[in-house]
């Protein structure tokens, strides 16, 4: 009966184990998960947070204009914009046009 009672024992400590590693193993998966999602979500954020800081308002970058580069820069009519367009060796220029979707 001791020994019936000692391999119960010694049975039961091994099957816990086994699940408590498999939960722990479960856990650590999930966590590195979502640190890679935070650590993507971070990255995108800065990269939206500094187009934000730098690119807010049109008079923001007049305000730029006017602090770097003084006369540097000119305003273009959106109508002189053209697109040079290389596809299956044709090369094409063709006028920029604005689209809403």
């Amino acid at each position: 009966m001791k020994k019936f009672a000692l391999v119960a024992v010694i049975f039961f400590l091994v099957l816990s184990t086994a699940i408590i590693k498999n939960t722990a193993k479960q856990i650590e998966d999930e966590i590195f998960t979502v640190k890679e999602n935070i650590r993507v979500l971070k990255s995108e954020f800065e990269n939206v947070s500094l187009e934000y800081d730098y690119l807010s308002s049109a008079e923001r970058l007049l305000e730029y204009q006017s602090q770097y580069f003084e006369n540097e820069l000119i305003q273009k009519n959106i109508n002189d914009i053209k697109i040079y367009n290389i596809s299956n060796d044709l090369n094409k220029i063709q006028n920029f046009n604005i689209i809403k979707e």
